[in-house]
């Protein structure tokens, strides 16, 4: 049976491991906020230089020129901004998983524990029960570490995916800037 000084500090560690992972949210948050911030200053002062450039143009064929040099800059530029983002939304997720999975092993460790605990005080006769509830907990364990590795790959897969898809799309614009 828990006793009330067992329950105040698991409820005492529940909380301190929720302010832990709101702060690690409110970190990735604020590097997101300040990502798109240095994001729209860089993309303001580009646009006033574009701008004068494009006052600054005497003829078409200067025009199309001065197009053409901004596709390839843009296309980089927003591959590396899509990347950094990546990169910091990834970089939470991974330390909230961290954390998640830290509890989970915890929480089994604990739950075992009680199961253990209730086999030894058990009844004769209830070994069966028993043996039971202790399957069923080892089989849930292994559906959770399935789950965790079929998240990784996941997660791994994404990622080359998205390297990828980054390296065609910047790689698509430069024949386009060149031919014109």
């Amino acid at each position: 049976m828990l006793t009330v000084e067992q329950v105040m500090a698991s409820q005492k560690a529940s909380i301190e491991t929720l302010l832990g992972l709101t702060s690690k949210a409110f970190e990735g948050v604020e590097k997101i906020v300040e990502l798109n911030l240095t994001a729209s200053k860089a993309a303001l002062a580009e646009s006033a230089e574009h701008a004068k450039a494009m006052l600054s143009v005497k003829d078409a064929q200067e025009l199309m020129a001065l197009q053409s040099g901004l596709l390839q800059p843009l296309a980089e530029k927003t591959a590396a901004y899509s990347r950094h983002l990546y990169d910091i939304t990834t970089g939470s997720t991974a330390e909230l998983s961290k954390a998640f999975e830290g509890q989970a092993a915890e929480a089994q460790k604990k739950f075992m524990g009680l199961v253990d605990n209730a086999a030894k005080n058990a009844p004769a006769g209830s070994e069966t029960a028993v043996a039971v509830m202790k399957s069923a907990v080892a089989a849930a364990n292994n559906a959770l570490e399935s789950v965790q590795k079929a998240v990784k790959q996941a997660t791994d897969a994404a990622e080359a995916n998205f390297t990828a898809v980054a390296a065609s799309a910047v790689d698509a614009t430069k024949p386009v800037s060149k031919k014109r």
